[in-house]
C-alpha cells in the first residue's frame, strides 16, 4: 500500500473537515496571521508553531500556500495547525480585516520600513502579515497594510528566513 515493506510509522485516511468561514474567524479572532503565497511547508508548518506558542487566534492562508495538512507542514508544526483555526482566502483579506478594526502589520524589505523594535500599538486586534520566501508580500496586500514594519539586523546580513522572522514579529507585535 505504501509502496514501502515498512512503513516508518502510523498510517491512515482521514477526511478533511470543511475549511472555517473567514467571516466566522474574522469575528472570533483578536490576533490573526496571514501568510501571502509561503510555499514551504517546512516554513508554513514552522509559522503555525510560532502562532500558536507566542498568541495568535487564528492563521490566514492565501491560495499559493503550502497546504497546512501537508506531511511536512503538519510534522513541524508539532500538531499546531490542528490546534489553531486557519482558513484560505483571497487578496482581499486585509480590508476584510480592516473593516473589522484590526491594525495590519506587514513584515517587508521595504524603503518605507519602520524598525519593529521602534513600533508601538493600543490596538486590541492586530494582523501581521508575511510574504513568499522569494518575493516577499504581493502588492495589493502590502499597499493595504497599515504599517510595513522590518526586523533591524547586524552584521551585513540583510534578512531572516521567514519562519524564523516570524517567531521575532508574532513576540513584538502579537
Amino acid at each position: 500500500m505504501t509502496g514501502y515493506s515498512l512503513t516508518g510509522g502510523i498510517l491512515m485516511a482521514m477526511r478533511r473537515k470543511p475549511l472555517r468561514d473567514v467571516e466566522d474567524i474574522l469575528r472570533d479572532s483578536e490576533r490573526i496571521v496571514v501568510l501571502d503565497d509561503v510555499e514551504n511547508p517546512t516554513n508554513v508548518g514552522a509559522i503555525f508553531r510560532s502562532a500558536a506558542a507566542l498568541g495568535a487566534d487564528a492563521v490566514l492562508l492565501t491560495a499559493g500556500c503550502a497546504d497546512p495538512l501537508y506531511r511536512r507542514a503538519a510534522r513541524v508544526s508539532m500538531g499546531s495547525v490542528f490546534q489553531i483555526a486557519w482558513t484560505f482566502v483571497d487578496g482581499t483579506v486585509v480590508e476584510k480585516m480592516k473593516a473589522r478594526g484590526f491594525e495590519t502589520f506587514a513584515l517587508a524589505l521595504a524603503e518605507n520600513a519602520e524598525k519593529l523594535d521602534k513600533i508601538s500599538s493600543c490596538a486590541s486586534r492586530k494582523a501581521v502579515i508575511l510574504g513568499n520566501e522569494d518575493h516577499g508580500i504581493s502588492e495589493r496586500i502590502l499597499a493595504d497594510c497599515d504599517h510595513c514594519v522590518m526586523i533591524p539586523m547586524q552584521n551585513g546580513v540583510d534578512s531572516l528566513n521567514v519562519a524564523a522572522a516570524s517567531a521575532v514579529a508574532f513576540w513584538e507585535i502579537l
